[in-house]
C-alpha cells in the first residue's frame, strides 16, 4: 500500500473549456504554472516541464474526461526517488459545469513520504480554487498569494 488522497471541486463552466484549461499551456500558465511556464500541451506519451524545471510524464490523456501523469517524489536529500501518479478526471455536470478530481497516489509508507503527500495535496487544493477563478472569472489568484510568487520562484516546501 502507498500514501495518496483526493480533492475535488466544481467549477461553472463546461467541460471542454475546464480540461482545456489543464492541457493548454498558456491556460495553465495562466493560474498554476506562473512562474516557468509549462512547456509543451498535456498528450499522452509527452514528457513537459512545468514551472520550467518539474519534469511531468504524461501517460493517458482522454479528451474531456481523463488526464493521467507521472512525476518524481524525492528522497531525504531532495533527489528523484521513485515517481507519483497523479489522476485528473473531468465530469459533466446538469447544470453546465465540471466537476475536477485530482487523486495522486504513490508515494512511500514512512515519515518524508507523509510530509510530501501533505504538501502535493495542500497544492492540488490550491490548483483547483486557481483554475475555478481562472476559468470563471478570468482572475489569477497566485498573482502576489504565495510567498514563492512573491518572491518570483516556482513553489518548493521551503517557500509556500
Amino acid at each position: 500500500m502507498s500514501l495518496g488522497f483526493r480533492v475535488s471541486g466544481r467549477i461553472g463552466k463546461p467541460v471542454a473549456e475546464v480540461f482545456d484549461a489543464v492541457v493548454n499551456p498558456n491556460k495553465l500558465s495562466g493560474y498554476f504554472t506562473t512562474i516557468g511556464g509549462a512547456s509543451a500541451p498535456l498528450v499522452a506519451g509527452a514528457k513537459v516541464v512545468w514551472w520550467g524545471k518539474v519534469p511531468v510524464e504524461v501517460d493517458e490523456v482522454e479528451k474531456d474526461n481523463r488526464i493521467v501523469l507521472r512525476w518524481d517524489a524525492t528522497d531525504a536529500d531532495g533527489k528523484p526517488a521513485y515517481k507519483t501518479r497523479i489522476e485528473m478526471n473531468f465530469e459533466p455536470l446538469d447544470d453546465g459545469g465540471t466537476f475536477v478530481t485530482i487523486a495522486e497516489a504513490g508515494w512511500h509508507e514512512d515519515a518524508l513520504g507523509l510530509k510530501k503527500s501533505y504538501l502535493n495535496c495542500e497544492g492540488w487544493s490550491q490548483m483547483l480554487a486557481c483554475m475555478k477563478a481562472y476559468v470563471e472569472y478570468g482572475i489569477n489568484l497566485r498573482d502576489g498569494y504565495y510567498r514563492s510568487e512573491m518572491k518570483g520562484e516556482p513553489a518548493s516546501e521551503d517557500n509556500i
